[in-house]
């Protein structure tokens, strides 16, 4: 700070100055804080963490995943808690799903536009499949096996599948979502996929005759689980 050259003492004016500024500053700055939080484009956020704290205070924190309601299929079955189920998941952008696989069982190829997922295999051996992004202009196609105890994985919007590794022992597999939605809510299958494209499309994208997508369904459908045959 400025003294005075003739005493040493401190320069009251420079003093009075850097005051000015500081307070104006601290105006400014409380202005434009008061702005955003005014503003239409800020998130409100203390009424829906109201809403939240509330449902989680009165809602149970215990569900009796083995016992929800199963959505079977030719190849498995699955069990899920969810925002619809398990009214504590509201606004906690999470899921849980208990998916079991018959010996040749198939999770249908797929991907989540809004969700990743991250698998822990309960028991059994799954083959995997993750198909990446491309930045360097190549894809990247993971390929493993993952066995009891490994967790694995799934970006999101990553297309991906897995697959009972046994034609006899059943696979089952733990798969957490941060997204609240009801399966297959947030999954887009490779059935519906294929199906909602053109034939003469897909023909030229394969560079196959269109004779050849001739005998497959037409359905815009979830497989979702499904099995060799």
């Amino acid at each position: 700070m400025k003294q005075d050259n003739d005493n040493g003492s401190i320069d009251r004016r420079a003093l009075l100055g850097a005051g000015a500024v500081a307070v104006g500053a601290a105006a400014l700055g409380g202005g434009l804080i008061g702005a955003a939080a005014a503003s239409p484009g800020a998130p409100a956020g203390l009424a829906n963490d109201g809403t939240v704290d509330s449902n989680l205070n009165n809602e149970s924190h215990l569900f009796k995943l083995k016992t929800a309601d199963r959505m079977s299929f030719d190849g498995g079955y699955l069990q899920g808690a969810h925002e619809d189920n398990f009214p504590v998941l509201q606004g906690q952008k999470g899921s849980v799903y208990f998916v079991h696989l018959e010996g040749g069982g198939i999770r249908e190829p797929h991907w989540h536009p809004t969700a990743w997922e991250l698998n822990y295999i309960i028991s059994g051996k799954a083959k995997w499949t993750i198909l990446g992004t491309h930045p360097d202009g190549t894809y990247h196609n993971d390929v493993f096996e993952a066995e009891q105890g490994d967790l694995v994985f799934a970006p999101q919007g990553y297309f991906h599948y897995f697959e009972n590794a046994s034609a006899d022992t059943p696979l089952d597999v733990l798969v957490t979502f941060n997204t609240s939605a009801k399966e297959p809510n947030d999954d887009i299958g490779i059935v519906a996929t294929l199906n909602s494209l053109p034939r003469e499309v897909l023909a030229a994208s394969f560079g196959i005759p269109v004779s050849a997508f001739a005998n497959i369904p037409t359905d815009i459908k979830p497989v979702v689980i499904t099995r060799h045959h």
